[in-house]
């Protein structure tokens, strides 16, 4: 497997880059916060040992080319503002998923809309990718404008996928086929 952990991607705004132990703070504040952790699959986090290991994970995971999880840095105040990440990897079916995060504090700013397209082309380009998915829980319509931004195609919807701090949430499945995005592109291109 292609490892990961050399991976820095930029934009207009923002660097993406592998997590560092110095952003652990930041990261901490981002998964902490009940308002960014809402419609996720786990419940915000409660310590900073948790954004330690998590750093710790990603940076092993990312050196055998696991997954890629990129945190999102302004380029401006070189401020950590979240996270986005191709994970579940499926090599043989050129197959993964993405998943972000973004402080509540970076929200409405058009962060997202600029940091996917680099993260859908490096995956599509780079990874060689045929298809990403996209898991969310319907009520996330910040989430699902992201994605339907993209060109993500909704899929499917499952009922009560997830159960998280004894509440049940359902999961509407969205996918983006390399081709789709390419032609998306070209259309761009041509104006």
């Amino acid at each position: 497997m292609t490892a990961f952990d050399q991976v820095v991607l930029s934009t207009q705004r923002l660097l993406l880059r592998p997590l560092a132990a110095a952003d652990a703070g930041a990261l901490m504040a981002i998964y902490a916060d009940p308002e960014v952790m809402r419609y996720g699959s786990s419940p915000p986090w409660d310590s900073i040992e948790k954004a330690d290991a998590q750093i710790v994970r990603d940076r092993e995971a990312m050196a055998a080319g696991h997954f890629l999880r990129l945190g999102l840095q302004r380029v401006d105040d070189g401020a950590l503002i979240g996270t986005c990440t191709l994970f579940n990897l499926d090599p043989p079916c050129r197959r993964a998923e993405i998943g972000y995060a973004l402080a509540v504090s970076a929200w409405s700013r058009g962060y997202m809309r600029e940091a996917l397209p680099a993260l859908i082309d490096f995956g599509f380009e780079a990874m060689d990718l045929n298809r990403i998915e996209a898991d969310i829980d319907p009520r996330n319509t910040a989430s699902t404008k992201s994605i339907e931004r993209q060109g993500f195609v909704r899929e499917g919807y499952l009922r009560e996928r997830w159960i998280v701090q004894g509440v049940f949430s359902d999961t509407a499945l969205y996918a983006l086929l390399r081709s789709d995005w390419q032609a998306q592109r070209r259309k761009v291109a041509l104006g």
